[in-house]
Parts: C-alpha cells; sequence; structure tokens
C-alpha cells in the first residue's frame, strides 16, 4: 500500500512538471517566432532622440542576446516534456500492474532526475538574470517613466512584434521555476526510492546470511549427533 501512495505521488508530480514544463515552453517559442529568432535576453541598447531637446522615443539596440540562451531554455522546456512523458507512463504501468523499481533501475531514474533539477535550474537562471538585464536596459535601470510591463505596449521600432514580450517571460519564468521545483521534489523521492531499496536489498542479504549460518550450525550439530550415535 505504501509503494502505491509513492507510485501515485510520483504520478501526480510528473504529471505537474509535464504542466509547467508545457506553460513555459509556449511562451518562449512564441517570443522566438515574434522577435523573428532574435533572443532578447541579455540584450543591451540605449534610447535614442531625433536632438538633445526632444523626449527619447527610439529604443536601439547595441548587440542583441546570444541565441544559445534562448534555445537552451526551450530545450529544457522540451527536454523536461519529453521525460516526464516517458516516467509518468512508466509510474502509471507499475502502479497499475502492482511492479516495482529494481535497485539498478531506481538509480538510473535518480540519475536522470538529478540532471533535468540541474539543467532546469540553470535554465530558469537564464531566463531570469536575462530578462532582468533586457528591461534594465529597455528601462534605463529604472529611469525611464515606463516600467518594463508597461515598455511592451509601446513600439519600439525594431521592426519585429514586442506587443507581448512582458507577458511572455513573466509566464515562462514561473513555469521554469515551477517545474524546478517539482522535479526537485521527484528527485528527493526517487532518492528515497533508491534508499528503501538499499535497504530491502540489505536485509534479504542479512537475511539469506543469516539463514546460510543456521543451515551450517544444523548440519554441524547433525553430524555432531551422527558422530556420538556411531560411538555408542
Amino acid at each position: 500500500m505504501a509503494m502505491n501512495n509513492f507510485l501515485f505521488a510520483q504520478c501526480v508530480l510528473y504529471f505537474l512538471a509535464f504542466l509547467f514544463s508545457f506553460i513555459a515552453v509556449i511562451p518562449l517559442s512564441e517570443n522566438s517566432t515574434d522577435f523573428h529568432g532574435k533572443c532578447l535576453l541579455f540584450t543591451q541598447g540605449v534610447w535614442l532622440s531625433v536632438n538633445a531637446t526632444q523626449e527619447r522615443e527610439h529604443f536601439a539596440v547595441e548587440e542583441w542576446g546570444p541565441e544559445s540562451a534562448c534555445r537552451f531554455s526551450v530545450f529544457t522546456g522540451l527536454l523536461s516534456l519529453l521525460v516526464c512523458a516517458v516516467q509518468a507512463w512508466r509510474s502509471v504501468f507499475y502502479l497499475c500492474k502492482g511492479h516495482e523499481d529494481s535497485f539498478f533501475y531506481a538509480f538510473v531514474n535518480l540519475l536522470i532526475s538529478s540532471f533535468v533539477v540541474f539543467v532546469i535550474f540553470i535554465a530558469s537562471t537564464i531566463v531570469s538574470v536575462g530578462f532582468n538585464m533586457w528591461c534594465e536596459a529597455i528601462t534605463e535601470k529604472g529611469t525611464m517613466p515606463n516600467s518594463c510591463e508597461e515598455l511592451q505596449a509601446k513600439d519600439l521600432e525594431l521592426n519585429l512584434e514586442n506587443a507581448s514580450f512582458y507577458d511572455q517571460f513573466a509566464i515562462a519564468q514561473f513555469g521554469l521555476w515551477a517545474a524546478w521545483l517539482t522535479w526537485l521534489g521527484i528527485t528527493i523521492l526517487t532518492f528515497l526510492k533508491v534508499y528503501h531499496n538499499y535497504r530491502q536489498e540489505d536485509l534479504l542479504d542479512s537475511l539469506i546470511q543469516e539463514k546460510e549460518h543456521l543451515i551450517r550450525k544444523s548440519s554441524s550439530h547433525s553430524s555432531m549427533e551422527g558422530e556420538r550415535n556411531g560411538m555408542i
């Protein structure tokens, strides 16, 4: 019964991780389409005006962020989706069949979960830090009268669609960090599973050794009785 509860908890966490990863991937993909493949993360730029007396009205990009930053974030979300789908199917199958992972497969799952936790953490950090640098650039570190969220409604004149960039990355950040927390929970459960299997195998080995000891002791006792009877 306890193992069924454990598998059910894993299924729930895999479903949540799949959901949060999906929530992250969609806006990241949409932003890539809106920005024509250019990466908003870590982008640097300044506001320009026609002359010194006029209000700043044109944002000029000095250097676009590395495309690898955005691609890695999307790749991480897709990786999480794929692993969640496979692991959730396995957990449901084992739950329905009443099967249990061996120590080896539980350990492999722990390695996979740990790797996914690591890459999602890196992707989440990249998105959060990179988007913060973009917001600092377009708000000139808060000196602009508009916030980063409000500036998405303003045409930045970059020949791309910037009407939803704040909403897209706010949702993406939520999805990635929520997926990371969920995968952290999955990793903890998987570690407990490995520890449980290790203790079970250790107990089984102890029982086997004790059985062999009792058999040897019984055999020795029988031999001694036989020798005594022979002497009589």
